[in-house]
């Protein structure tokens, strides 16, 4: 690792702990010429994931988005923003495991609407409807009938 004050190219560890949760290391490092010391970070590099929309087209996945369509669908629900968090967590980690970069917006609807369906049906079925598109009363009707047979 270069050292930031003098740019020499050797340094030893001084201390390695965990940091963010243990998803990144951080090191506490000392130059081996001017002794001074740095600290650096470790992080697992990841790809950035693309969802393939309806049409087509193709977009850099953001949690965020699919954080907040689950708040919408939970909207007057007693349902925690840190369980939707956690949500949002395991459909993300579930798209890393597949090891595809590109994924499908079905599938991640299918994902969301499996993990709702555990938590909350209110805001299953809120989801389906946006999702599912439902366009008139036989499709709604035909989703809630599912979902009471699966029960």
């Amino acid at each position: 690792m270069k050292c930031p004050y003098c740019t020499y190219l050797e340094s030893r560890v001084v201390d390695s702990r965990p940091a963010d949760e243990g998803s990144t290391i951080r090191r506490r490092r000392e130059c081996l010429s001017c002794h001074k010391r740095f600290t650096t970070y470790e992080i697992v590099e990841s790809l950035p994931l693309m969802v393939v929309k309806r049409d087509g087209s193709r977009q850099a996945f953001d949690r965020n988005k699919l954080l907040g369509s689950m708040m919408k669908a939970c909207e007057k629900r007693s349902v925690s923003i840190a369980t939707l968090e956690r949500l949002t967590d395991e459909v993300e980690q579930s798209m890393q495991n597949e090891m595809e970069r590109e994924v499908p917006t079905t599938e991640i609807g299918e994902l969301v609407m499996e993990k709702l369906k555990d938590v909350d049906e209110v805001s299953y079925v809120r989801f389906a409807s946006v999702y599912r598109q439902f366009k008139d009363l036989q499709t709604f009707m035909a989703e809630l009938t599912k979902l009471l047979e699966e029960k």
